[in-house]
């Protein structure tokens, strides 16, 4: 990659000069290496992408179903079926198809033209054209068009967060580097697709299109597979299951019946009747209904859902593996602490707005003091950055760094625009990688206020070790003083202490100069700056860094009591990631922090023996975050993956969950992820997997509430057909109660909020599926009391010697009945409905009546008697119907009521003992 090679060398071996290529020679490299552009690997067609959702076992069953419907003559129940496998189909085909054209937006990153050298002359050229070899000049502003080995540089700093996840510019030089230096501390190669941020300089084309870093990241993500959510794995699951179980249960009472006497044609339009209304076929419809209005309810809460499964696995989710700057940090360098006149001052306030104070201790500082005076005065007037506001918020223009400088002293009074025109820049020294400081010179009038210093003045700041090696004085009490060796001790501890805290230390000081000697050989443009840069005045330190968000640390005490545990993965170096992330309460006792050469260092089984010790990864690269994740999601974890960056895309798409920022996000990090933050706010996945775990439990309970229906159906023909010979209920009945039963209650039961104490629970376990063995039991349970509630229908019917048709109806209506109080006991699996209040959910109550309305209808309008062969029913009939029906919601308020007294007693037991 030429970053351990000399620059001569690098010449040599690319074969180019400081004239750059000829344009001969670039056109045989670009027919060689191709064009400087990002290639999509063989997609599968947007027909195959379609068809592809229609895969599941479950819509198979459910379209063979509505075939069979159609061809007897159920038109109508044949056509809901086909409109909602459809319509689920046609939605998580959008959502794939959107998804899929993620690499393409990586393309955008490029630059679209680039500034080279060919044929000794400067010229502007597409960034398609570029080839290896092409001397490429780059300056402030620039985005990078392909990676490079820098050759010249002039003070330069490159944004890398995009492709690293550095929150701070990177200096960067001429110099070789040992051939084991990672990636991301390479400093004399730029990357495609990272921006200039300070200063300039010229560099030669080491790679281009998917050879580059970017390319890398493209062939990651155009490779990796989105796995399929829990969600998706349960349905199949499920779908399996119940197509199975119904297919031999139906075939067993259809062979059963005809066994009894019964006609064939009739036991098999039956047989495929009960079919039909075994196999829930408005599932799918119903769970994209619940998973999109959990939708809705998440954009309220700022977070924005790209694919509708993919809400439900928040729920499931029991680590996030977070990105650091501008997730779990504000992306805004701050000055924290000042070190002036033997005293540590804590600088409040935080990002780039002007508003803070200055304490020590308890005690607010006066800005007036000289000592912070001249320390802020020193950090604004050398200083290159600029803060302005537009659209009423506060931004700045240049380095991170140098602009929390300027915010810092703003907070003082000392405005950069107004010092900077009254104390405009008559000289500079600018800095290098080489010399990590910068000097200028200005010129202080009388009218400074409270500064100490008049006349002609040079200020300087940077490297701690650097400023402090070439002053001999201090400014302390008020005066100027030696600088002691005791005292340049002091200091030095000072700036250890800084850095252990993950603090950027600065420091600054002045010196007076001879405003003669100054004019005269300034004039002449030989004036030596080695007499500017000596017996320097000591002034102060500075300490920043990126700070925390201030409702992350909350933000993940809750995740932790959600049995969640928070993972940071960052670019940053290791000292800064473990000082966040202990703040954060992330880096806990006897947690690990891995670099990303520590992680090399590891085979895949030592990784997977210490992952789940691990709570840091500082200095990794878009592979180390791929190797984290698989490592996890072997282990059984649902991993959800926050990040912002480019460098985060295919992290992003391998995760079970990929959150992206909406703010500071890349469309590609965007568009690779299931779900975007629509405020950047780690907080907000809490509210997030909240509503997770609410849909996937209003879904298992609306399942469970179809199941018992389906069972109590089941049972209620299998037991009259062994024990009587009759058939209490003909196929159209069966078809009717399916429709009215799993159409509007389970609709509305997916709009039920949330149980109290939800984000008090431990994941669910992704293996146990959707249906457990407590729901099979409860499912059993409440549809055996159907069938038993409709056999003592039957018998009392029976001893009165009622027609068919009316004993048909009576277990007809009964049935419709005690499935809509049955709707009841599936608001929630263990809260009473009383203490959840009736009314709390009012789709359910105006689902409910509707249901009740249309059954009424099929009995008493003559043209749905003649339709559904029913008949009218008496008050004497509702009498037994209704008491026998309302059991259904009875027992249920029994076993939630005593299941709690155990539960309560329990937690006593376990209170006392401990």
């Amino acid at each position: 990659m030429y970053y351990d090679q000399e620059v001569n060398s690098v010449f040599e071996e690319l074969g180019v000069s400081e004239a750059g290529l000829s344009s001969e020679e670039a056109e045989k490299r670009l027919e060689k290496y191709g064009k400087n552009e990002l290639k999509e690997k063989e997609k599968v067609s947007v027909l195959q992408l379609f068809i592809s959702q229609f895969k599941s076992i479950l819509i198979f069953i459910l379209i063979t179903a509505s075939v069979i419907s159609a061809l007897l003559g159920e038109v109508v129940d044949a056509i809901v079926i086909i409109f909602t496998v459809f319509l689920a189909g046609i939605l998580s085909f959008v959502q794939e198809y959107r998804a899929e054209k993620a690499i393409e937006l990586l393309k955008s990153l490029t630059s679209p033209e680039a500034t080279v050298i060919r044929d000794g002359v400067e010229k502007n050229i597409s960034s398609n054209n570029l080839v290896p070899g092409d001397l490429i000049l780059i300056e402030t502003g620039d985005r990078i068009p392909a990676d490079a080995r820098i050759v010249k540089e002039f003070n330069l700093k490159i944004d890398e967060s995009s492709l690293t996840g550095e929150s701070v510019p990177v200096q960067k030089n001429i110099e070789a580097l040992p051939s084991e230096t990672p990636e991301a501390d390479r400093t004399n190669m730029v990357y495609t697709g990272t921006a200039v941020a300070y200063g300039r300089g010229s560099a030669i084309v080491t790679a281009t299109g998917m050879n580059t870093a970017f390319g890398e990241l493209a062939g990651l993500l155009g490779t990796i597979e989105r796995s399929r959510t829990p969600l998706q794995e349960s349905l199949d699951k499920f779908g399996r299951w119940i197509g199975i179980a119904t297919l031999i249960i139906v075939a067993f009472v259809a062979m059963l019946g005809v066994f009894y006497g019964f006609p064939l044609l009739d036991m098999f339009l039956w047989g495929v009747a009960l079919a039909v209304a075994a196999i829930p076929e408005a599932l799918p419809a119903v769970v994209t209904v619940g998973l999109g209005l959990g939708v809705r309810r998440m954009v309220k809460r700022h977070a924005l859902v790209r694919k509708l499964p993919s809400v439900e696995t928040l729920g499931a989710t029991n680590v996030i593996c977070s990105d650091k700057t501008g997730t779990l940090t504000q992306n805004k360098m701050t000055v924290e602490k000042i070190c002036v006149n033997k005293q540590v001052l804590n600088v409040t306030g935080a990002g780039y707005s002007p508003e803070g104070e200055f304490f020590k201790g308890s005690d607010k500082v006066s800005t007036d003091d000289s000592h912070l005076q001249i320390l802020l005065l020193g950090a604004v007037l050398c200083n290159d950055a600029g803060l302005f506001k537009e659209n009423e918020k506060w931004e700045i223009k240049g380095d991170p760094t140098e602009a929390a400088l300027v915010v810092a002293a703003a907070k003082a009074g000392l405005h950069k625009v107004d010092i900077d025109q009254k104390y405009p820049r008559l000289g500079e020294i600018p800095f290098s990688s080489e010399r990590k400081r910068m000097t200028t010179i200005s010129k202080l009038e009388a009218d400074s206020g409270s500064f100490p210093l008049k006349g002609l003045v040079a200020f300087s700041k940077g490297a701690p070790e650097v400023i402090l090696g070439s002053c001999t004085k201090i400014f302390l009490d008020g005066e100027i003083k030696s600088l002691s060796p005791e005292m340049k001790q002091l200091i030095t501890g000072e700036v250890r202490e800084m850095a252990d805290q993950a603090l950027r230390v600065m420091a600054l000081s002045f010196h007076p100069l001879d405003e003669e000697l100054f004019i005269e050989n300034n004039s002449s443009g030989d004036f030596p700056s080695e007499k500017i840069e000596e017996d320097m005045v000591f002034s102060g330190l500075t300490g920043m860094r990126d700070p925390p968000r201030e409702e992350v640390k909350v933000a993940i005490q809750k995740c932790e009591n959600a049995g969640i545990k928070t993972i940071m993965i960052t670019g940053d170096h290791k000292v800064t990631a473990s000082a966040i992330a202990k703040e954060l309460g992330i880096l806990k006792k006897n947690d690990l922090t891995l670099t990303g050469s520590e992680l090399d260092s590891l085979s895949d089984a030592e990784f997977e023996g210490e992952v789940e010790r691990v709570s840091v990864y500082a200095r990794v690269y878009p592979t180390h975050k791929l190797r984290v994740i698989d490592a996890l999601k072997k282990k059984g974890y649902v991993v959800a993956m926050t990040g912002d960056g480019v460098n985060d895309a295919p992290a992003l798409k391998a995760a079970d969950m990929g959150i992206a920022m909406g703010i500071t996000g890349t469309d590609v990090s965007k568009e690779a992820s299931s779900m975007i933050l629509t405020d950047d706010n780690f907080a907000s996945i809490v509210a997030a997997v909240e509503e997770g775990r609410n849909i996937f439990k209003n879904i298992r309970n609306f399942i469970t509430y179809g199941l018992s229906a389906h069972i109590g159906e089941v049972l209620i023909v299998l037991i009259s057909i062994l024990g009587w010979q009759i058939l209490p209920l003909i196929a159209v009945q069966i078809l009717w109660i399916n429709l009215i039963t799993d159409g509007l209650p389970p609709m509305a039961l997916s709009v039920e909020p949330p149980d109290s104490g939800i984000m008090r629970q431990k994941p669910r376990n992704v293996e146990e599926g959707l249906i457990t063995r407590r729901e099979i039991a409860a499912g059993l349970g409440i549809g055996g009391l159907i069938a038993f509630q409709a056999l003592l229908v039957l018998t009392w019917a029976l001893d009165r010697n009622f027609s068919i048709e009316k004993l048909q109806t009576l277990i007809f209506t009964l049935v419709v009945f005690s499935e809509m109080f049955n709707a009841f006991n599936w608001r929630s699996d263990r809260y009473s409905i009383f203490s959840l209040g009736i009314f709390t959910n009012r789709s359910l109550v105006y689902a409910v009546l509707t249901t009740i309305i249309l059954q009424l209808v099929v009995i008493y309008v003559p043209f749905f008697q003649t339709a559904f062969r029913t008949v009218p029913l008496s008050l004497s009939d509702w009498g037994v119907i209704l008491p026998l029906a309302s059991t259904t919601l009875i027992s249920m308020e029994l076993i939630k009521y005593f299941s709690g007294k155990s539960s309560q007693g329990k937690t006593k037991e376990k209170t006392n003992f401990d």
